[in-house]
């Protein structure tokens, strides 16, 4: 159940009420201000949301829509609603998401502190050969925001903010990257280190990868967009992509020559996880609330999506020349 509070000037809460019809609801007068409130259950929350802001104008300051979740609502009539409301798909609204996502598009400390953090428990599996410790060190990741973000913004037309977003997902994993091989240097000069089966494995390019990349990056936004702890949904992409990062930190200095196969394999997880979020953002029907916007984010969304699939195509193909 959420609770919809509008407030609305007086020359615009009859248009609001109208939008309202067929509900219930409770209206006051505030300092020439209307507060007009609304329970609704969560399936019919983005339908109302779309017709009020329709009808109302939001160049004004006075005018908002206000949306909350109670801790629980006594009604008999809003028990009766909640029977009566038609199954249907619950959509997350575009305002929520954005808010999600608002800082995907934002690097600070804490995202490299534990990344780096997380890259470093990954090296150490590594090195171990404990693949316990490597899936660890996925929990401590934040590598899932950026993706998620970029795919949410992409929907919606907003370039700048996507771009920004794999800016962000550059910089983390560059930062892992060359964190691993300067660590991967000190302790090779104390303790001579020897490549262990955890790395060999991810040494060997294979288009599977990619195909396995796009189909986590998927099933990881659905769970985050469908309300998934951040750390349980990022868990799959971190999987993916934190390991192969670290290999390619460490083979640049263990095992130089086998640095384009680790660069193509982080290539093809990277781009096949930004494919699948593509997907399902697409599938779970993100998109602006105004027509306008809506033509503009088709645009940008079929760009993004033309560019990752000649992308896949051509690491797959590369992949599989190699993997031959």
């Amino acid at each position: 159940m959420k609770k919809i509070v509008v407030h609305v000037r007086e020359d615009g809460h009859k248009q609001v009420e109208d939008a309202l019809e067929g509900l219930h609801y409770t209206i006051s007068l505030v300092q020439d201000v209307y507060e007009i409130t609304v329970y609704t259950p969560e399936e019919n929350l983005d339908d109302l949301i779309e017709k009020i802001q329709s009808v109302l104008d939001l160049r004004y300051n006075e005018n908002m829509i206000e949306v909350s979740t109670p801790e629980f609502v006594i009604s008999s009539l809003l028990k009766r609603a909640e029977k009566k409301v038609e199954k249907k798909e619950e959509k997350t609204p575009v305002e929520k998401l954005l808010d999600t996502v608002k800082d995907y598009g934002e690097l600070d400390l804490e995202k490299l502190a534990l990344t780096s953090i997380a890259g470093l428990v990954a090296l150490s599996g590594l090195l171990l050969d404990n693949q316990t410790i490597i899936i660890g060190a996925m929990l401590l990741s934040p590598i899932m925001g950026p993706i998620y973000g970029f795919a949410v913004y992409a929907a919606l037309g907003r370039a700048q903010n996507a771009l920004r977003c794999l800016g962000v997902l550059a910089a983390l994993l560059l930062g892992v990257f060359f964190l691993s091989a300067i660590a991967t240097f000190l302790i090779n000069i104390v303790i001579p280190l020897a490549l262990t089966e955890e790395i060999t494995t991810r040494l060997v390019v294979n288009p599977i990868y990619t195909l396995m990349a796009v189909l986590l990056g998927f099933a990881a936004v659905v769970a985050f967009n469908r309300g998934t702890s951040e750390v349980i949904a990022g868990v799959a992409i971190a999987a993916a992509i934190i390991p192969p990062t670290v290999v390619t930190g460490l083979v640049l200095v263990l095992q130089p020559m086998s640095l384009i196969t680790t660069t193509l394999l982080v290539a093809g997880q990277v781009v096949g996880l930004i494919a699948g979020a593509l997907v399902a953002v697409t599938v779970l029907k993100i998109k602006p609330r105004d027509t306008h916007d809506q033509t503009i984010a088709k645009q940008y969304l079929a760009w993004s999506v033309a560019l990752i699939v000649l992308l896949i195509a051509l690491l797959l193909w590369i992949s599989w020349l190699m993997w031959r």
